[in-house]
């Protein structure tokens, strides 16, 4: 059976830059919906400027992402990912255009009524989230590590692209009546295009690409068995002849898995506490009023995710790449001297050493999270693989609620803060 799929090898060439583009634009769906409302955050302060936007939308979001893959990642063995990953992307569809349907039934008018009605659909947004992610880094992880870095990146484009355009719209409308409003409508009608493109995307391309069904079937071969329904999806019916005798051996527990990977594990977890700490409330509310003006904000957030979306395929590069674990372990602790440096620049620096610190915040937290996910699945076999990066998604998440969750200490001594 090894030999068989030695001299297949050949194919898992084949489609390989078309699954790289694809894997690109899922990336982007799994968080385009999530960065459109990051980024029309102003719009948020303008319509509930009593209740913390950025931070308590984003505290709502990441509990829901945490538990829902929590329980995910505990079933991922028998969880059918095909089905998995679609629900996801169909919830984000549909939660995306319901942000729009809030948004015209209510006029654009705030109200604790529609606030709670705008977190509902955030919770929902967690949920889709923790279903697409896990399942495509765990999927993902079954292939070569081009294609998980692509979907990595796309997450970045996603956030790159949003600031882009709202850049553009706020130019576009500044001096229009209900020029936020306008610009919020025209990013989530965007992003529920994105979506439903996603959908068609895994549905009907991705699974049928040559070099996705090559190391499908490999890991078929393995003892995987949450890629069956996807296999049958690009016309591969018969399993029995799929498995390998080498699958046979008993294959590592998560336990096993997570004690054999925890210093990646603890780097994800402490890259998105320091990340999600200060991006993005941090921006909005606690670096003062600059030359730039509403502008300056939306200029951080942007140089971030362009930052972000460069650390991602910084990687690509192999000199760049960091491999050796103890590196790592460094080079995620010295991040946190970030702390102190956006402290200070946010009481007595200037707009530019601020972008520069969001620029090197952005660039670290790319490309950090691309070389864990990348290195860590090397050397397992296809069962484990999908449930370690099922795993490490946990952290990230994880990762993410405790950042959000301390981000509310910058507030400690601001005026008027609750």
């Amino acid at each position: 059976m090894a030999d068989r799929y030695e001299n297949q090898a050949p194919e898992k060439l084949q489609g390989k830059n078309q699954a790289m583009v694809v894997c690109c634009i899922l990336g982007i769906g799994s968080l385009v919906s999530w960065n459109s409302m990051l980024t029309i955050a102003d719009y948020y302060y303008q319509v509930f400027p009593a209740y913390h936007p950025s931070r308590v939308l984003t505290l709502v979001y990441q509990p829901f992402a945490l538990g829902t893959i929590l329980i995910l990642a505990y079933h991922e063995s028998k969880i059918n990912t095909r089905k998995r990953i679609l629900i996801g992307y169909i919830l984000f569809t549909i939660s995306t255009f319901l942000l729009i349907f809030l948004d015209l039934t209510s006029k654009g008018q705030g109200g604790i009524g529609n606030y709670i009605g705008l977190c509902a659909i955030v919770a929902s947004f967690g949920v889709a989230d923790a279903t697409v992610k896990g399942g495509m880094i765990g999927d993902l992880s079954l292939m070569c590590p081009e294609l998980i870095q692509s979907f990595i990146a796309g997450l970045a484009v996603a956030g790159a692209l949003t600031s882009a355009l709202r850049l553009i719209t706020k130019a576009a409308f500044e001096k229009s009546n209900n020029r936020l409003r306008k610009g919020a409508i025209i990013f989530l009608a965007m992003s529920t295009f994105i979506e439903f493109i996603c959908v068609m995307l895994y549905a009907y391309v991705f699974p049928k690409l040559p070099i996705v069904k090559y190391y499908r079937r490999k890991a078929a071969s393995e003892g995987s068995k949450t890629v069956v329904a996807d296999l049958a999806a690009a016309g591969i019916q018969k399993q029995s002849d799929l498995t390998d005798d080498d699958s046979k051996n008993q294959t590592l527990s998560k336990r096993e898995l997570l004690l054999q990977n925890i210093d990646y594990a603890i780097n994800l977890f402490l890259i998105y506490v320091l990340t999600l700490s200060i991006f993005p409330g941090f921006l909005y509310e606690n670096t003062g009023q600059h030359g730039l003006g509403t502008w300056y904000a939306l200029v951080l957030v942007a140089m971030y995710n362009f930052w972000d979306l460069v650390g991602r395929y910084m990687p690509l590069v192999k000199w760049l790449k960091v491999e050796n674990r103890k590196g790592l372990m460094i080079a995620v602790l010295s991040r946190f001297f970030l702390i102190p440096a956006f402290y200070f620049t946010a009481k007595c620096g200037d707009k530019g050493w601020m972008i520069m610190l969001i620029s090197v915040l952005g660039l670290s937290t790319g490309h950090l999270t691309v070389c864990i996910l990348t290195i860590a699945p090397k050397g397992y076999k296809g069962p484990e693989k999908n449930a370690l990066g099922n795993l490490l998604v946990i952290f990230i998440l994880g990762g993410a609620l405790t950042g959000i969750s301390l981000g509310w200490l910058w507030l400690i001594g601001k005026e008027n803060a609750f």
